[in-house]
């Protein structure tokens, strides 16, 4: 509010906003605001818009996980020449280029999901016990794009004896687990699979060692899916599942089991758990599609882990039917050799290794447009001093750092809005920690009062309607009296009394 005294002159005032409550930030390893946790009600089915919106503010995972390690830096193993030779080898020569298959789909479930008994015909001794929080619409894979005419219920029951792998994904954000199973099949009213296997969303623990999963490799598939929310932002934001030819028989993290006979001796074929990436050198084209592009961004990011043998080498995608024809077609023209072999990590390594930094990007704040923001973050960190940003994230105008390399510095903003400021500290080993300020600039209020002869004239700018218009007699105590609400920047009111204090309020 501003407040002027008397009607003897003009006279130009500032209104001080209240500082926006401060809010604790999600922020994911992309370095992307999650914003609130999401609330499941329903079972939704994983090709709407309504599941997108769910996806978009869920943590898959700690970010510290190795389906959400960057990779992009890591050294490569001493063999990967030799190693991406062999698995190109062992191909096709017809089949020696990346391929990506609409397959593995998902559901979406509240944490009151009823459950429901599974019964596990093939490795019962490798599977989290029923019953599981199974809904009515949990959709098998391939369905819809891959299953022509076929409702979602005669695909559950395969009613023409199909077949195949038949993966199922069950996930329940709230609670943060997901359910997966292999070769499932609904028989009658009652619900069977070869196995079945839980994963808790919020830790990096892994299976027991040698127990397997709905994937060969023991690993989860839901957080391997390029989906169509991450898309349509432009990124993918976590490794791909890989499927080879041939993997040897051994096991490294994060997979817990193996299949195959070949013998764990020939280092050149991989082993499950295998971490590929996709060259930086590899020159993604700009008239290729936004799907491939943030596939193929993601695979240099994030890469792929092998998790499964077969005929292709391979990615799987959500079976989407939003996704446009074509949207996944050049990808079939990146051969093999634009991959390399990187050192993984393993459980205590990289991401999850002591002394990760932790970045405060201090409080939020209100000010008057023109008047830079001081910024008080902080970083906190063990051993090699991280590489500090600030940047824009969001807010309707620019933002000028006076060092964006200092955790306190200064910004200054070219309009009024809300503005997101994102401060990362980067120690090139761990995941790079983040944390965001809200800035309110606000264009200052301003009054101006002109006497006349019978009337006072008021004017304003600045501040959001509706205003009102109060007036005051005696400053202390004051004694504030509403004149006018008005959403307009002007009024005229008769003069009443010889003097007094005037103000205006945005409300």
């Amino acid at each position: 509010m501003v407040a002027a005294k008397g009607m003897r002159s003009a006279g130009v005032f500032l209104l001080l906003f209240l500082l926006n409550p401060a809010f604790a930030e999600r922020i994911n390893q992309e370095g992307r605001i999650l914003g609130p946790a999401p609330v499941v009600t329903n079972a939704v089915l994983f090709n709407t818009a309504q599941a997108d919106a769910i996806l978009s503010a869920m943590q898959i995972f700690p970010v510290t996980n190795a389906w959400n390690e960057d990779v992009s830096r890591l050294p490569l193993l001493p063999n990967s020449d030799a190693m991406i030779a062999q698995i190109s080898s062992d191909l096709l020569s017809t089949r020696r280029t990346l391929r990506a298959f609409q397959e593995m789909n998902f559901v979406l479930v509240p944490d009151s999901q009823p459950l429901i008994p599974i019964t596990f015909v093939d490795y019962p001794d490798e599977s989290d016990p029923s019953p599981y929080p199974i809904p009515s619409n949990m959709p098998i894979e391939t369905w819809p794009s891959g299953t022509g005419t076929q409702t979602l219920q005669q695909w559950q029951q395969d009613i023409n004896n199909t077949g195949g792998d038949r993966h199922s994904i069950v996930v329940q954000p709230g609670a943060g687990f997901t359910w997966e199973t292999w070769q499932a099949l609904l028989v009658g009213t009652n619900w069977q699979a070869s196995n079945g296997a839980k994963f808790d969303l919020k830790s990096d623990a892994l299976r027991p060692a040698g127990w397997t999963s709905g994937d060969a490799a023991g690993l989860s598939m839901f957080p391997a899916l390029p989906r169509y929310d991450e898309c349509e932002r432009g990124m993918v934001e976590h490794a791909c599942r890989l499927v080879v030819y041939r993997s040897r028989k051994e096991y490294i993290y994060p997979a817990t089991h193996y299949a195959s006979s070949t013998a764990a001796t020939q280092t050149n074929v991989p082993a499950m758990g295998q971490h590929l990436r996709l060259k930086a050198s590899f020159a993604i084209p700009s008239t290729w599609s936004k799907e491939e592009k943030a596939i193929l961004l993601g695979l240099k990011k994030y890469g792929a882990l092998v998790a499964d043998n077969g005929n292709f080498f391979s990615i799987s995608v959500t079976p989407d039917d939003r996704w446009p024809v074509n949207a996944f077609s050049h990808l079939s023209s990146v051969g093999i050799t634009n991959f390399e072999v990187v050192q993984s990590t393993g459980p205590n390594g990289g991401t999850r290794s002591p002394g990760a930094p932790a970045a405060s990007a201090g409080p939020d704040q209100s000010l008057p447009l023109g008047t830079p923001a001081t910024l008080q973050g902080f970083v906190s960190y063990t051993g090699v001093r991280p590489a500090i940003q600030w940047k824009l994230y969001s807010g309707p105008g620019t933002a000028t750092f006076a060092n964006a390399t200092q955790t306190n510095t200064t910004a200054s903003f070219s309009s009024a809005g809300v503005y997101t400021l994102l401060l990362s500290a980067d120690d090139g080993v761990h995941a790079v920690a983040y944390d965001a300020v809200v800035i309110n600039v606000f264009s200052a209020l301003t009054l101006t009062i002109a006497r006349g002869n019978a009337n006072a004239n008021f004017s304003w700018t600045g501040g959001s309607a509706p205003y009102v218009l109060e007036r005051t007699d005696t400053i202390s105590p004051p004694a504030w009296r509403s004149l006018l609400s008005t959403n307009g920047l002007s009024a005229t009111l008769p003069l009443s009394g010889s003097c007094g204090y005037f103000r205006i309020r945005s409300q």
